[in-house]
């Protein structure tokens, strides 16, 4: 049975501890023919990425694991010339390095930037999902046993359905099949401040609408006057604010390729 890797963004705090263990688990280590040892630099078989959306002080942040995805139809495979990679039956990919030429061609065909070269040994070197230690009786890779948050978890793709159904994965459009799958990537968002300029004080309470085609998403603002409409798609979204006693504000056409911060936006009251 094929075995998967699902990753919860919604758990993950940064704590860059798979990329420690990862390192503890390889470098200076020789798992042939699973793994020559990692340098010490430049290569990160496991690596985490920080995404930080919006401007001061509307700002969020969220972190994603990346790693090689075991992929159904590893382009790196169909690359490969000269037999040095394996698909396992239990759906790990692995890059024998007593068969690399260290060719590169594995490395220029993956997608994921998966793939380093080792210019010392001249092979070539990926995650390998810890394959010795399973071999050797663990349950689980080095990665996914040291997570402190439980955002990391390995095992059969059939036991692990209730988190991959409604997840998604990275560059889907390749076709490869990336066994590794990720819940809760957040959106992007559009937020703001409402207040009165002449009593200078925040508006609690006023509702916020955006609408992107026929859809409509719709918040209050908090007791700070701040409003967030998160986990919106990427889009062109028109934006209304109202609040009792004061004139509609619109914003039209707001770009929200990237997360919005509309900034402290002033209301002006209905004249009686």
């Amino acid at each position: 049975m094929a075995k998967v890797f699902t990753v919860d963004v919604a758990k993950c705090n940064g704590c860059y501890t798979c990329v420690t263990v990862c390192k503890d688990e390889h470098v200076d280590n020789d798992w042939t023919p699973y793994a020559k040892p990692q340098p010490e630099i430049g290569q990160f078989w496991v690596k985490v990425k920080d995404y930080v959306e919006g401007t001061v002080p509307k700002v969020k942040s969220h972190y994603i694991a990346e790693f090689c995805n075991h992929c159904e139809r590893p382009a790196c495979l169909k690359a490969c010339t000269v037999g040095a990679i394996e698909k396992r039956e239990d759906g790990l990919v692995l890059i024998n390095p007593e068969k690399c030429t260290g060719c590169d061609a594995c490395l220029e065909a993956c997608p994921y930037d998966a793939i380093y070269k080792n210019n010392d040994l001249n092979i070539c070197q990926k995650c390998t999902g810890c394959a010795h230690l399973l071999d050797a009786g663990e349950k689980l890779p080095r990665c996914v046993e040291a997570c402190p948050t439980d955002a990391l978890w390995f095992g059969e793709e059939s036991e692990l359905q209730d988190f991959i159904i409604g997840s998604t994965v990275r560059k889907s459009e390749t076709g490869t099949g990336p066994k590794v799958f990720y819940r809760n990537i957040p959106g992007k968002f559009i937020a703001g401040t409402i207040f009165d300029p002449d009593e200078q004080e925040v508006i609690i309470g006023a509702t916020v609408r955006a609408t992107n085609g026929g859809k409509m998403w719709e918040v209050l603002t908090d007791d700070f006057g701040d409003f967030w409409i998160k986990d919106l798609a990427q889009g062109i979204y028109d934006v209304v604010i109202e609040a009792e006693g004061y004139e509609y504000k619109t914003f039209k056409a707001v770009d929200v390729r990237t997360s919005v911060n509309l900034g402290d936006i002033a209301m002006t009251k209905k004249k009686d």
